[in-house]
């Protein structure tokens, strides 16, 4: 089942998270980070950094999923992340979700690990060939892990991880049914009010590794600089052609981060007319943006030097986690029979 954000009911447990290959960018605002903003004031909400998911592709540079941990963290807090609202936690300190993925491997056929589409996408763009890391194969079912440990009511997914929550569901409700239990939930996805903002390049989703992203922390002359160079609708060669509104980068960030709709609407029917140049859409962008992401690098500034704080917050939110996974693990465990007398 899928819902959308309008349609999210108060109190359910929300999971969801991010790889620390880098820092965030707007692609990650638009389609994750600001849906955490408003569901953090009526959902219980754990935030996972994926370390070890990471590693699975980055396994010979851990330097660099260590080093952007703490980055990921800043970000969120810069874009109003609250801990006293959302859980954020380091997943390769929850020792939990590693047991319980063990034992949830047990209730998935290899056969369908391997034909999993989004798994076979990323092999092809990694290059991997017949050589695929074992850890990349079975990541799908860490992160099945990853929901069933925090009892995730809904977990916010793209079009292209939709096969992820069909094997979440299929994993738990297999859990459930051989140990005649209800101790996991079934998770639903929850689909973004905005969907994917395409990268730099129009042509694919915005992205670290491709290198077509604005990151949340670039200074301002260098996201001008990216701005100013996105392509145009190449109908609109000239200032008087009329231009087509859905070929023209610009506009499509503009409706993401523009909140003068009616200015909005105007300078889309002047494009369409003729008259309106690309660089002063662009130039409008670039207000637009300068309006937005001023207050967070502000505020991650102020973060930056207090990073003791940004630590804290790691620390404590990790050991909340820590608590609500090990509770979930005994559950497994007993419903398994494999709660010891000895332990």
């Amino acid at each position: 089942m899928f819902f959308r954000e309008s349609q999210v009911p108060s109190g359910e447990v929300v999971l969801t998270g991010d790889r620390p290959t880098g820092p965030l960018h707007l692609g990650h605002y638009v389609g994750s980070l600001q849906s955490r903003l408003h569901l953090q004031e009526k959902n219980k909400q754990y935030i996972m950094v994926a370390d070890a998911q990471a590693l699975t592709d980055h396994a010979k540079n851990p330097d660099l999923i260590r080093e952007n941990v703490l980055e990921v963290v800043l970000d969120y807090l810069s874009v109003g992340i609250d801990p006293t609202k959302s859980t954020i936690f380091i997943q390769s300190q929850v020792p939990a979700l590693f047991e319980l993925s063990a034992y949830l491997l047990n209730l998935v056929t290899w056969n369908r690990l391997k034909h999993n589409p989004t798994v076979k996408e990323e092999i092809v763009q990694k290059g991997y060939g017949e050589n695929v890391p074992a850890g990349f194969m079975t990541y799908p079912v860490f992160q099945v892990a990853d929901i069933a440990a925090f009892k995730a009511h809904l977990v916010p997914v793209g079009a292209d991880q939709a096969p992820m929550l069909e094997l979440a569901s299929h994993i738990i409700a297999k859990f459930n049914r051989d140990h005649h239990t209800d101790c996991l939930i079934e998770p639903k996805a929850l689909i973004p009010a905005f969907g994917r903002l395409p990268g730099l390049n129009g042509n694919q989703k915005m992205s670290k590794t491709l290198g077509n992203a604005i990151f949340l922390k670039d200074p301002l002359h260098l996201w001008e600089k990216k701005v100013m160079r996105m392509p145009s609708d190449p109908a609109h060669a000239r200032i008087d052609d009329p231009g087509n509104v859905e070929n023209s980068l610009a506009f499509t960030y503009l409706d993401a981060f523009d909140s003068d709709l009616e200015e909005l609407a105007r300078l889309k029917e002047y494009y369409r007319e003729g008259g309106l140049s690309d660089s002063l859409v662009k130039k409008r962008l670039v207000a637009v943006l300068e309006g937005f992401l001023h207050p967070i690098q502000k505020r991650r500034k102020e973060l930056e030097n207090n990073l003791d704080y940004v630590r804290d917050t790691i620390v404590q939110g990790t050991k909340k986690a820590n608590e609500v996974a090990a509770c979930t693990l005994r559950e497994v465990k007993e419903a398994m029979g494999i709660l010891y007398l000895f332990q």
